[in-house]
């Protein structure tokens, strides 16, 4: 611990006479990436290089899935206001099983999962 009076990170006592007494440094927890692997969970350079690399690609795949997800919701909400605009239901049941069966049949449960929130991001909580 720095005593006081001295200035900070000076590594001597106020009076310059003598180190002053410091704890030693913590090592570095098991939870902290070691160097070299920040974020890919490998200290192995070419591995950590491909998993960089992988995550480029990934990034523009989410880009491209939150514009797409924002396009189709906003399809969605034009089709329903049509819809209502010239006197039809708020929702069509059978178009939503539609959405909902070809997501599962691609996807299985998680596609069904999938669906649902897209359904309900285009046309609100039922």
């Amino acid at each position: 611990m720095e005593q006081s009076g001295g200035p900070a990170g000076s590594g001597t006592t106020p009076n310059g006479t003598g180190p002053v007494d410091r704890p030693e440094p913590a090592s570095a927890s098991a939870s902290e990436p070691a160097p070299g692997n920040r974020g890919t969970g490998t200290a192995e350079p070419a591995a950590a290089a491909r998993i960089a690399e992988i995550r480029v690609r990934i990034d523009e795949i989410d880009r491209a899935l939150i514009e797409l997800w924002q396009e189709r919701a906003a399809l969605s909400r034009e089709v329903g206001a049509t819809r209502m605009a010239s006197g039809g239901t708020r929702l069509v049941l059978s178009r939503e099983q539609e959405i909902l069966e070809r997501f599962r049949a691609a996807l299985g449960a998680d596609g069904t999962q999938l669906a649902l929130l897209l359904l309900r991001a285009g046309r609100g909580p039922l």
